[in-house]
């Protein structure tokens, strides 16, 4: 039992953690990386904009909070995910 339990140890809350794994999710709805769940690409870009603006919601509700490596990754991942969810929104 004491075994089972050092598995199933959870990471630290880290806000890069967090903000990764929601870019991560973007990623899944662009369809730039399989769904774990089927292991399939997909696209639902409406989910994909919901979290980037979620992203830039916390990007303005957390400003003058964050550390430079913190604010440098947010900015980072806000700046690729919107240019892949343009790249897949832009008329062919």
């Amino acid at each position: 039992m004491e075994e089972n339990k050092k598995e199933q140890a959870l990471p630290e809350p880290d806000f890069n953690f967090f903000i990764s794994t929601l870019a991560m999710q973007v990623s899944i709805f662009l369809g730039e990386m399989p769904n774990p769940v089927n292991n399939q690409k997909e696209e639902n870009l409406p989910q994909a904009k919901f979290i980037i603006d979620t992203l830039d919601m916390l990007k303005n509700k957390t400003k003058g909070n964050l550390n430079k490596e913190e604010e440098g990754l947010l900015e980072n991942i806000l700046y690729n995910l919107r240019l892949l969810y343009l790249e897949k929104t832009k008329i062919k």
